[in-house]
């Protein structure tokens, strides 16, 4: 066994196998969990200690498999296009461009970069 932390596993290719990767890392973070908790009422009826190495590891590993579902699930909100407030603005844009004279449009740009404090340049 490595005693580094390991690589990140590479991210699931779709939507469907992040999903199916959350399920088991939520499985995987709950038995880590249920683990430790076992560990610590064994430890307190017998008034001892619990292994510092075993618990230092599976707090790591817990850490691990919590870092690696924040990753997939920001993935899979990836894949999903799952920032719709972006998208009706972009559609939004879309049409207003589609649907005003180019001066109105101009217009338009002009207040938006005023209030936006000239932060962006959109054309």
């Amino acid at each position: 066994m490595s005693k580094h932390a390991p690589l990140s596993a590479p991210l699931p290719a779709t939507a469907q196998t992040c999903r199916e990767r959350l399920v088991e890392l939520q499985d995987e973070i709950a038995s880590i969990k249920t683990q430790i908790a076992t560990a610590d009422i064994a430890r307190q009826a017998r008034r001892g200690a619990l292994d510092a190495q075993w618990f230092h590891r599976a707090k790591t590993a817990l850490r691990f498999k919590q870092q690696e579902l924040a990753r997939v699930s920001a993935h899979l909100a990836a894949l999903s296009g799952d920032f719709p407030r972006d998208r009706f603005k972009d559609t939004l844009i879309d049409v207003l461009r589609e649907h005003l004279p180019d001066d109105a449009w101009q217009s338009a740009l002009a207040v938006a970069r005023e209030r936006q404090g000239r932060e962006v340049g959109h054309g």
